[in-house]
């Protein structure tokens, strides 16, 4: 009985000389999760209109598809669903006359795109030259790249409140989004400072920051409008000139 204790201690000293490595994450199931289509893992620094805004998705939508009752109930590592909805009913289907003559029905030459009337007027940000305009196209421009001087005032296109300033999001440097309504955002990027905070209420025409490069090659500022958190064309909006 005492030969087989002294054979069992000293193949638990043989098993502590082999260097064991101490618990691993994994090996306690806290590995993080590979996350799939329709996901995304919150980053330090991420708000949640942050992250719409960068998805091209309303926050509100965002929101409600993971029951989130308050926007700033996320936190570093949480995997967000991007897609899903409740169950569209299905539309009917056309009649065989309606079918008949969609398919033989000329099409129609395309009109010119009528300027948008909301509910509050929309003014320019900025008043220097257009550098690029909107594209739909996917990769295309989301707004308009309007050029400036370092330090130029960047104006509020319409009365809102901001609810993102920071430089959270990549490619937009310096970023200012404004909520004018349940639909309407705008967005401000590049600028050299920001003047304004989150929470606050601007007036049209207010100067809320400076116009600047970060997060761009040359001096501009990067404007877009923004309907239930897809980009529009501000030149839709704003007042010709």
């Amino acid at each position: 009985m005492r030969l087989t204790a002294l054979l069992a201690f000293a193949l638990l000293l043989s098993a502590c000389s082999t260097g064991y490595a101490p618990v691993s994450d994994q090996s306690l199931g806290l590995q993080r999760p590979t996350i799939g289509a329709g996901e995304y893992r919150v980053r330090s620094g991420d708000t949640l209109i942050g992250i719409a805004f960068k998805l091209g998705i309303d926050h509100r939508r965002l929101a409600a598809i993971n029951g989130i009752k308050d926007k700033d109930l996320i936190y570093a590592g949480q995997v967000l669903k991007t897609q899903g909805s409740p169950v569209a009913t299905p539309s009917k289907p056309p009649s065989r006359a309606v079918a008949k003559q969609s398919v033989n029905k000329t099409p129609s030459p395309k009109k010119r795109v009528a300027p948008v009337v909301t509910n509050f007027s929309w003014g320019w940000p900025h008043s220097g030259k257009i550098l690029a305009r909107y594209s739909a196209k996917e990769g295309g421009n989301k707004g308009l790249d309007i050029s400036g001087k370092l330090g130029d005032a960047v104006k509020a296109a319409a009365p809102g409140q901001v609810v993102y300033a920071g430089s959270g999001l990549l490619g937009y440097g310096n970023l200012v989004i404004i909520s004018h309504s349940q639909e309407f955002l705008s967005a401000y990027a590049h600028n050299s400072k920001i003047l304004v905070k989150e929470n606050q209420q601007v007036k049209a025409g207010q100067v809320i920051a400076e116009l600047g490069s970060s997060g761009a090659t040359v001096p501009m500022l990067h404007f877009e409008i923004r309907k239930d958190g897809k980009p529009v064309d501000p030149l839709r909006y704003l007042p010709k000139r």
